[in-house]
């Protein structure tokens, strides 16, 4: 009996949930069903055995430190590849667009990621918590900002070892009001700037004199001017430092750092993504009904500029591209398309359809491309229920650029990337996506893949989680320190490198 159940074990993590779906299918035969319960009755030492294996193993697991164990991966190592495609040659994407002088000088974007060469996967186990934003300091320390059921924290890991340095817990929300927005940004002095779920904003530093850790410098408290089941959705900082808030229900305002005066405009439209900041002194906000533009009056209340109506705009955060323009995403008749506004205006240049009519839709962020954007597919994914046991959402991963004031369509991926876009890394000229591949066996393979920003060819696909501890769910992909791609999954953090 002890061979048949070891036989049955490796079978399961090789093969995955098919296995289990054939063995209770071979129950159904009468001689072995018998055999089988014959075995159990008469070896029940084997079950209490299993039993408490499991519960010493639960034990050793819960006083471990997070961060020191990878990431427990699901059933079905065999099932699909762990390796596909072939290193790329780096081609680098050109910009014109500055970095904004109140953020990090070096921007995500800018730093160069890992090429398909052998690469490695490395996985930090945080329990169950969802590390949905990650920011890099100038330290090459990556600030976390995590959550789960006992409520969001903020984290600092070390970038070689993915361990926690430090760990801050947030305020839990006051009420019952619930946002899904995960707002933070890492100012030019490497201070995590982030939007509490009790309607507050934290400057908390992450190192003291030589010291590092997480230590709250100032608080603004917007409990006043937000009301009570409302909830922060958006924070950004313009080019003077003003610091740009945004709630739920459109409530719209600005606080300045050197006195904590809070100014507030209710645009009273739904908003569900962040700001988009340019070198004019305004910023740029979606919301469901429309694209704003704002600045500030000579009191330093929030004042729109211009107003570009759209039909659900608040799809994704806008974003800058050369040209003077930005880019949101709209749904117009069940066809998503990508849509260009001059920053000085509001007008339309163009829109360029993507995806097929009824079978696309963009929540996750774009990733800017110089000249254009990069936009994926995230029709028919709500959770990560949507992906289990093999399944995938729609596919899609598209790049349409502003042309001689015309959109073009440059190309068009079929990889399934649900729930959390892309990254560019404009160095090596490649994009990066948290992809899935469908499986009849049952299997929740995911892969960080890597396509080439120009013609959107899949360089490679590196094998980074099974299960669904390995989902997303809106966490965002960030380019690292060292060549390195980070993701926040369902219990932690993954990082792809090439082999040094």
């Amino acid at each position: 009996m002890i061979w048949v159940v070891g036989a049955l074990l490796l079978a399961w993590i090789a093969w995955g949930p098919v296995v289990l779906v054939l063995a209770a299918a071979a129950l159904l035969v009468p001689r072995l069903r018998w055999w089988v319960q014959d075995r159990l009755y008469i070896e029940p030492r084997i079950a209490l055995r299993a039993a408490g294996a499991a519960v010493l193993l639960a034990g050793v697991v819960l006083v471990v430190p997070d961060g020191w164990l990878p990431i427990p991966q699901a059933p079905g190592v065999f099932a699909g590849p762990s390796y596909v495609g072939r290193p790329a040659t780096p081609r680098a994407i050109t910009s014109e667009l500055p970095q904004n002088p109140q953020l990090p000088a070096v921007a995500p974007a800018a730093r160069p990621g890992p090429l398909g060469l052998q690469p490695e996967v490395e996985t930090s186990w945080f329990g169950l918590q969802r590390c949905s934003r990650l920011e890099v300091t100038s330290t090459d320390l990556l600030v976390a900002l995590c959550g789960d059921r006992s409520g969001p924290s903020l984290r600092l890991v070390d970038a070689d070892t993915m361990r926690p340095r430090a760990t801050k817990d947030l305020p839990a929300a006051d009420d019952r009001s619930s946002c899904e927005a995960d707002p933070l940004y890492l100012d030019a002095q490497d201070r995590a700037v982030v939007a509490t779920t009790d309607r507050s904003v934290l400057v908390v530093g992450t190192a003291s004199g030589k010291k590092v850790g997480l230590h709250t410098e100032t608080t603004w408290d917007l409990k006043p001017y937000v009301p009570y089941a409302d909830c922060l959705v958006a924070l950004a900082p313009d080019w003077a430092g003003r610091v740009w808030w945004a709630s739920a229900k459109g409530l719209v305002g600005t606080i300045a750092p050197d006195t904590g005066d809070v100014r507030v405009l209710d645009l009273d439209e739904g908003v569900a993504h962040g700001f988009a900041a340019d070198a004019d002194g305004g910023v740029i906000l979606a919301t469901d009904q429309a694209v704003h533009r704002l600045s500030v009056s000579d009191d330093g209340s929030p004042q729109v500029v211009w107003t570009a109506a759209t039909d659900h705009a608040s799809g994704t955060t806008p974003v800058l591209v050369d040209g003077g323009a930005v880019a949101v995403t709209e749904t117009v008749k069940g066809q998503l398309s990508v849509v260009f506004l001059q920053r000085g205006t509001g007008e339309e240049v163009c829109r360029q359809a993507v995806f097929e009519k009824d079978e696309g839709a963009a929540d996750a962020a774009l990733a800017p491309v110089g000249p254009g954007v990069v936009v994926t597919n995230d029709h028919d994914y709500s959770s990560p229920r949507s992906t289990l046991l093999g399944f995938t959402s729609s596919h899609g991963i598209a790049r349409v650029d502003l042309v001689d004031g015309s959109c073009a369509e440059q190309w068009t991926s079929d990889q399934v990337a649900p729930g959390s876009g892309a990254v560019a890394s404009w160095p090596n000229g490649l994009v990066y996506a948290w992809t899935k591949r469908p499986s009849l066996l049952g299997v929740s393979a995911w892969y960080v893949t890597g396509l080439d920003a120009a013609t959107g060819r899949s360089m490679w696909s590196v094998r980074a989680g099974t299960g669904l501890l390995a989902s997303s769910f809106g966490s965002e992909l960030t380019v690292g320190p060292g060549g390195s791609v980070w993701m926040g999954t369902m219990a932690g953090l993954v990082r792809v490198t090439d082999r040094s």
